[in-house]
């Protein structure tokens, strides 16, 4: 235990440090430094920070357990991300970056009213406090305790156990977010995210290994044939996520997540320029191709291994299979790596609460009618952190009474923000006309319809549909309410010239090629793929050559529609840039 111990915290302390160190030229007394880092981030940081934070110990309990209890179905929580991130980065970022925004709000406020703006502001910070920041710190503590069996340690209950890890953690990423800026966060997240890239993948390889007896033939035999349904991607209606939803209210989601999600996005939000905006995300995108093998496929391994049910409460298999597989020494490496991943989501996501309170809802005009200062902006930022992570940690324990499923019951509570508020945005962008009125009753109806249907009735129907369902509803009602009583606000694409707005030339390739990949991980772990009832045979390796067939054709109309959209928010880029430049001469 001395070793897991010092290895632990020697790590751990070396990523402070350096973290530190990395962001000392950042000035962080004025809102653009403190919450965008300066907006100096690089492509390989914005990449690396983006996955750690939506890597958290919520991912690695809750997925494991679930494809443990079930089947890889979960898996649209993950591959689809590539696509989403692609989306993002041709389509998004070019308009965020041109505008120089440093909430997404901000948009709102623009196209709609200041007080949509607000409301979305609202809605986030109640999102993270009420969810993010508490399952995050709650995950994290229950790793941490099993793995270095806390409670036995020191003599504590697991009540006591989960206490102590949520305040040990939640004080850590206080000081990274509040002492350190978005800077900091994003550098610590660059190293943590090489740790945990190394120590994620330990987990699987070694427990191939062990599920072998050290061929990894024999281990790889026994999942492709022996209940070979737990490999399917496809699942059914019963499933934890349906792939029906693909085609309703998933897609929705995961480019809210990672399009509009402020806790996500203010990393690409920070980027030097476009080119290292799209080049990070991009990296995002393929990098979410690998984590299913990080994430999903502990949880295959810990069923053959241990066997159906044996572990009572599934969001304790991931920890189970680490402490049963992992050679001593590398567990403090593995808990070090998973300890930045916790710290990662819980002061990413703090920073942006400061950012969302400081910037849309403080951020105004004193009483005698001056700006208020950047040093005051950035001093009441801190400060609401500082309350809203306390009262993280004192919500955090109280999921120890949660059902089991933490994933899902975490993705349930999020559909309460994520679709109403992607609803809005989309519509704000494809329709000039829809006034403010009809964003805020959208926000509204949407959000009551789907707490009502979702939390208090039994429907035969799973909880996207519904959101995906409301999201057609709320979009036919917004453009008709533009037909009937249209905004007289005009919203402009601009270009502030904040960066360089000069795209990746190898967006398209990669972007389609990243796409693709997306697809034939589905193709392959499906019933005609790995996931047959009777194996893998001759015919897995027929469909499979007719899906990367039928792939390329996809992707070649995918990269046709992603110039058709590029090419728009270039043009009036160019021009805005272009009448800027000829008003500076004259």
């Amino acid at each position: 235990m001395g070793i897991i111990l010092g290895s632990f915290l020697g790590i751990t302390l070396l990523v402070l440090l350096i973290s530190f160190y990395q962001s000392r030229k950042v000035q962080k007394n004025t809102s653009e430094g403190y919450f965008l880092g300066g907006r100096s981030l690089t492509g390989g940081v914005i990449g690396a920070s983006l996955l750690l934070c939506n890597l958290s110990a919520t991912n690695f309990v809750g997925m494991t357990g679930d494809v443990y209890r079930f089947d890889l179905s979960t898996i649209g929580w993950e591959t689809p991300c590539a696509i989403a991130l692609v989306i993002v980065a041709v389509i998004l970022i070019p308009r965020y970056l041109s505008r120089g925004f440093a909430t997404i709000p901000d948009f709102l406020e623009e196209r709609y009213d200041k007080t949509v703006k607000t409301m979305v502001s609202v809605l986030f910070i109640i999102c993270y406090i009420c969810n993010t920041l508490p399952i995050c710190l709650y995950a994290g503590a229950i790793t941490v305790n099993r793995i270095f069996d806390i409670p036995g340690m020191f003599g504590l209950t697991y009540a006591q156990g989960v206490w102590a890890m949520v305040l040990l953690i939640g004080v850590i990423g206080i000081i990274y977010a509040l002492f350190g800026g978005l800077k900091v966060v994003a550098t610590a997240d660059t190293l943590n995210g090489v740790l945990l890239l190394a120590a994620g993948i330990m987990v699987p390889i070694f427990g191939m290994f062990v599920l072998g007896n050290g061929n990894l033939g024999d281990a790889l035999h026994t999942i492709l044939n022996n209940a070979p349904e737990k490999l399917n991607t496809i699942g059914s209606e019963d499933s934890l996520l349906p792939f029906s939803t693909m085609f309703t209210g998933l897609m929705p989601v995961l480019i809210y997540y990672w399009g509009m999600d402020q806790a996500i996005i203010q990393r690409a939000l920070g980027a030097k320029n476009l080119k290292e905006g799209q080049k990070g995300l991009l990296f995002a995108g393929f990098l979410k191709l690998l984590t299913p093998f990080v994430l999903m496929f502990p949880g295959i391994i810990c069923f053959h291994l241990y066997g159906a049910g044996t572990i009572e409460n599934s969001d304790l298999a991931y920890a189970t299979l680490v402490n049963g597989v992992l050679p001593k020494p590398l567990i403090g490496v593995f808990i070090a790596a998973m300890f930045g991943a916790i710290l990662s989501t819980f002061n990413g996501t703090l920073n942006s609460v400061c950012t969302l309170f400081a910037m849309n809802i403080y951020k105004g005009k004193a009483k005698d009618g001056e700006p208020v200062s950047e040093e005051k902006i950035v001093r009441v930022g801190k400060l609401c952190g500082l309350i809203i992570g306390i009262g993280s940690m004192i919500v955090a324990p109280m999921f120890m009474y949660a059902p089991d499923g933490l994933y899902s019951m975490f993705q349930q509570l999020n559909g309460l923000f994520n679709v109403p508020i992607f609803t809005i945005m989309f519509i704000g962008y494809v329709n000039k006309k829809a006034p403010a009125l009809a964003a805020k009753i959208s926000l509204v109806v949407f959000i009551a319809v789907y707490g009502f249907t979702t939390f208090f009735m039994d429907l035969p129907i799973y909880y996207l549909h519904v959101s995906g369902a409301m999201f057609l509803i709320c979009c036919i009602f917004m453009i008709i309410m533009g037909k009937i009583k249209p905004t007289d606000k005009v919203f402009e694409r601009k270009n502030k010239n904040v960066v360089e707005l000069e795209p990746w030339k190898y967006r398209y390739e990669v972007g389609t090629a990243i796409a693709a990949g997306a697809v034939v991980t589905y193709i392959a772990l499906s019933p005609i793929g790995f996931a047959s009832p009777d194996g893998a045979d001759v015919m897995t390796g027929v469909w499979l050559v007719v899906g990367v067939a039928v792939t390329c054709v996809v992707g070649f109309l995918f990269k046709k529609i992603m110039q058709r959209f590029d090419k728009s928010v270039y043009e009036a880029a160019t021009d805005a840039s272009c009448q800027s430049v000829t008003e500076n001469k004259v």
